[in-house]
Order: C-alpha cells, then structure tokens, then sequence
C-alpha cells in the first residue's frame, strides 16, 4: 500500500499519489558546498522551488538517505533540511509516512504575488508584455458601449465565444492563408487558458510531450502541473535542429509537441517554411498533435508576418493541428482575449471542457478585441515601429555598456536572447534586484533543470529611457568587484 500524508485540516486538499524522485529534486538544486552552512542553503532552495510552483504543493519529498546520496553530502544535512523545512512551514510529516510539501500560512505562491504588481520601483524586465496607447482604449470603449448595451437583455454566456468575434479571428486566419470558419474557432481567457483546455483534453498523467527549450515558462508549467513527461529539443540563436526534431517525433511519438515557430519565445528566431514541412511531415507519421502558439505572429519587425503555420499541413493533408493565439502581445495582456482554431468537431469538445469550469468569456472584453481587430490596421503599424525603435536603443544600450556580451537581433518579437558568456544569469538577476532591476536568468525558461544559466532574457517593450537605464544598472551590478556564487532565489511572473 502506498505512503499517505499526515492527517490534514478540513477542507485541505491533499493529492496522495504523488512523488518526487531523488535525481529529480537534485537536479533542481544548488551545489550544497556553494555556501554555508548547506542545510539552510539548501532548505531555501527547496522552499523557493515550492512558492514558484515548480515543486508542486502535497507532493512526497524524497527520503533522506536517497537525497543524500543524490547531492553527494551527508544524510545528517539532509536531516536538517527536512527539519527546517518542517519549522517554517514548507514541509510536514508523520512517523513512518514521509515528509510532504507545505505552504506555511499567509504565504502566497509567487506567481499570484507578481500578477497582483510591485510595491517597488524597480524597472521590471522579467515581462514581455507590452502595454497599450490609452487613447486606443478609450476610443474603443467608447465605440463599443452601444454594443454592449446591445446585449444586455441576452444570458450572457457564450461558451465557444461570441460568434462575431469568431467569424473575425476566422477571417484574419484565412487572410494570412488559412481557410477557416467560425466554427473551427473556440475564443479563449488568453492562449495560456487555450493550452489548459487543449491539455485537459487531449493529455493523461504521464504522457510524453515534446516541447522546445528554451520555451514559454508558464506553458511548461502547465505541463508539469498536468503530470505530462516532457521531452526537449534545443532552439540556439540559429533556430531548430529539424533532424532532432524528427527523430524525437520518430523515436519518442510524443502525445502532442508544443512549438512557438513565429519569433520564438525568447529567442526571437523564425522556423523556416521548409522546416515547418518536414515537422508536419514528421508529426503526421508519428501521429503526433501539434500545438502552435502564435501570440508572436503579428510582431514581425524586419520580415512579412508568416503565414500559419498550419496552412503548410493544408497542401499535405491529415496533420493535426491546433493553433493557439492571443491579443496578449499585439494589444494589452490585461484584455485576456485568447483563442484556438483545431477542426470543428474539436472546438465543440474543448467548449464542453471548458464549460466545467468557465462558461465564457466577458461579453465587454471580447467586443473590445473585436473592435480592436477591426481598426488593427491603423493601430499596428504605429507599434511596430516604436517596437524597432526599442529594439534599437536596447542594442545600442548593450553595446555602449556591455559590449562582451553577444546576441542575434531577432526579426520580430518583444525581447533579445543575450549570451553573458559564463553562467552568472540567476546570481546576476539576485544582485540587480539590489540595483532596481528586475530580470530573470536563462535556467526559467528552460525544459530541463540546470542549464542556460549563461543567458538572460531582456525585453524591450518598455520606454527607451527605462531601457538605457535598466542596462547601465546591469552593468553596474555586473562590475561590483563581489564575486558571483551559486544562489537560489524567488524568481517572479515570467510573460
């Protein structure tokens, strides 16, 4: 009979069938000789991981002895760290039955903290959000007041979304070169919500994925919470290796891929048509669901926006696709306007899953996205281009104060995937919290623990005084004289 964790207060939730290994719990975590004494560096760790959600809450730690021998160091260390963790809250447990993750009371996971905003003035780079021209909104509110009127005599709920939002998403896809009707739309709370409903469907604890690294953080995170067994391919400042991708698609035959092939997410890179054949190719034979975020696709800065990537599996046949897009990164991540185009029948699914826990979206918001759709074209050429412009003074920034470090300028997209050189990111992103800087290193945005900590994702959606700023900052925290060490910290909310 398996282990069961203590007893617990009414109304708790407790999962009971959940266990984090010991190579996996290492891997998460820091040299224990980085710093003194080990218990408390590693407790903090391990508290850190808890509040950023990556370990999950009420999941069984691994025992003592077994972690012990995992991170090389004694079991009297490991000890101690279980005991801390049990003294503030971050653990518990009961003779014979294993200790268990914790959240100590009136804490709250840092994801919730970071939406809810700074208290701070720190410059914030760990977001690559733009936000929206105020007199675009105020136009827009006003021209849809009548419209909502309009409809306030109905129930409100509209499940699949409302139907003229739907036949506009359509249009804008078949304009880019995909025919589609409405009914292959489902409007969504954002694409990061599109994503959920897709996993919920389609996916069952402990299906394999295959997802790119680096890649979105919180899409990964939505596949951990889901329990899905992730498998990696590298993107580098040069793109895709196609032939890892086809052969992880041959050998793994994952249950679906998770790909950003339009000015990726952070890289910035752009998947060649031919290549977006042959992972269509590839997928098809595997029969392998693709999932396509395009919250990107319209930020195109050098080149013409690409054109879907599922319209390449319409010349080749039975590939499946579901495409996933938001307003989140055109217009104002505060709108939460999502949506999904898969065929018909798989719309009317996802509804009905969707349906258990949200019956649809705002009525007011999705008519703002439908007027803002509408006038897009007078909008975006004005955001283009002061997005260029940012792009340009970041650049200049970096290279007047930083200039050892490298970077690829991405033809499209809202941030530079920078190269340090030596792996200092997270060490680097704690230190400029002191300068008023907020970035995150490159190991968040990866699928696997432990790697790109020698690079850094910098935005540049936020005014060009506050860029030129935040790198001279940057700088600064970079030549203190301090020597960098091994640090685990609270990261914040990654868009």
């Amino acid at each position: 009979m398996p282990d069961s964790p203590p007893s617990q207060p009414p109304g708790r939730a407790v999962r009971t069938d959940r266990t984090l290994g010991s190579r996996q719990l290492a891997a998460m975590l820091p040299d224990p000789t980085a710093a003194r004494p080990a218990y408390r560096h590693l407790a903090q760790a391990i508290s850190t991981l808890i509040l950023d959600g990556r370990i999950a809450l009420h999941v069984k730690l691994p025992a003592e002895r077994e972690l012990a021998t995992a991170l090389a160091t004694s079991r009297a260390t490991i000890t101690a760290v279980y005991d801390l963790l049990r003294e503030s809250g971050y653990a518990h447990s009961r003779q014979g039955s294993g200790t268990w993750t914790d959240l100590p009371t009136g804490r709250t996971p840092s994801g919730i903290t970071r939406l809810l905003g700074h208290q701070d003035t720190a410059i914030d780079l760990a977001r690559a959000a733009p936000g929206m021209a105020e007199q675009t909104l105020v136009d827009a509110l006003a021209h849809v007041a009548p419209k909502v009127a309009e409809h306030a005599h109905l129930p409100g709920y509209h499940p699949y979304g409302l139907s003229e939002l739907r036949a506009a998403i359509a249009e804008r896809f078949t304009q880019r070169g995909l025919a589609t009707m409405p009914d292959q739309i489902l409007v969504t709370s954002g694409a990061q919500h599109a994503l959920t409903l897709v996993l919920g469907l389609l996916c069952r604890q402990g299906d394999r994925v295959m997802v790119e690294s680096p890649s979105y953080p919180n899409a990964l995170e939505a596949m951990r919470r889901a329990r899905l067994r992730t498998v990696s391919v590298p993107v580098t400042d040069t793109g895709w290796d196609i032939e890892i991708v086809e052969s992880t698609l041959r050998q793994v035959v994952p249950q679906f891929a998770y790909l950003i092939p339009d000015f990726h997410n952070p890289t910035g890179c752009l998947m060649p048509e031919e290549e977006r054949v042959r992972v269509l190719g590839a997928a098809q034979r595997s029969g392998t669901w693709l999932i396509i975020d395009e919250t990107l696709a319209d930020l195109a800065l050098d080149v013409p926006v690409p054109p879907p990537f599922a319209s390449h599996a319409a010349r080749g046949g039975t590939a499946q696709v579901i495409t996933i897009g938001s307003m989140s990164k055109t217009h104002w991540a505060g709108l939460r306007i999502g949506w999904l185009r898969a065929p018909s029948r798989l719309v009317t699914e996802l509804a009905g899953q969707r349906v258990a826990t949200d019956m649809g979206g705002s009525v007011l918001d999705q008519l703002l996205a439908l007027d803002l759709l509408e006038r897009a074209q007078e909008v975006r050429p004005h955001r283009l281009e002061q997005l260029r412009h940012q792009r340009a003074v970041l650049a200049a920034a970096l290279a007047e104060h930083l200039p050892q470090w490298k970077w690829q300028l991405p033809p499209g997209g809202l941030s530079l995937w920078v190269d340090l050189g030596e792996p200092i990111a997270s060490a680097l992103a704690e230190r400029a919290l002191d300068y008023g800087v907020r970035i995150e290193g490159g190991g968040y945005f990866a699928a696997d623990p432990g790697i790109l900590e020698q690079r850094l994702r910098i935005p540049y959606t936020t005014t060009p005084d506050a860029l030129r700023e935040a790198v001279r900052r940057l700088a600064t925290a970079l030549a203190d004289g301090r020597p960098f060490s091994s640090t685990t910290r609270q990261p914040h909310w990654i868009a």
